[in-house]
């Protein structure tokens, strides 16, 4: 099976924000899921990890994440997210085709 990392907004203003933003990731990843792949959610994986280890240590492990992964989809909103560019970055250098949105993921990837 296919793995497809969910790459969106993480960070918010509050903590209601950041958990807006794990459910919207969460939604997108089971449509991935729906779709016949494997989604991999990093904001679901270390939802209550905010504020503990460096951002650069989490930077890293999510790139880590990214580079095992067949593809990545995009959350909706994802322009305002740093972190999501910069995913969207290293998947262009690594070769790992970027979908916005689940459809143009199932329409390029088939199951």
């Amino acid at each position: 099976m296919k793995v497809v990392y969910v790459a969106g907004r993480f960070r918010g203003e509050n903590a209601w924000e950041v958990a807006e933003n794990v459910r919207a990731a969460e939604r997108v990843g089971f449509e991935v899921a729906e779709a016949g792949y494997v989604p991999l959610i990093p904001h679901a994986n270390t939802a209550h990890f905010d504020g503990t280890l460096t951002d650069d240590f989490w930077i890293e492990a999510t790139a880590e994440l990214l580079r095992r992964c067949d593809a990545l989809v995009l959350v909706p909103g994802w322009q305002s997210s740093t972190g999501a560019k910069g995913e969207i970055e290293l998947a262009h250098e690594l070769g790992i085709p970027v979908f916005v949105c689940v459809y143009d993921l199932r329409v390029s990837l088939g199951v």
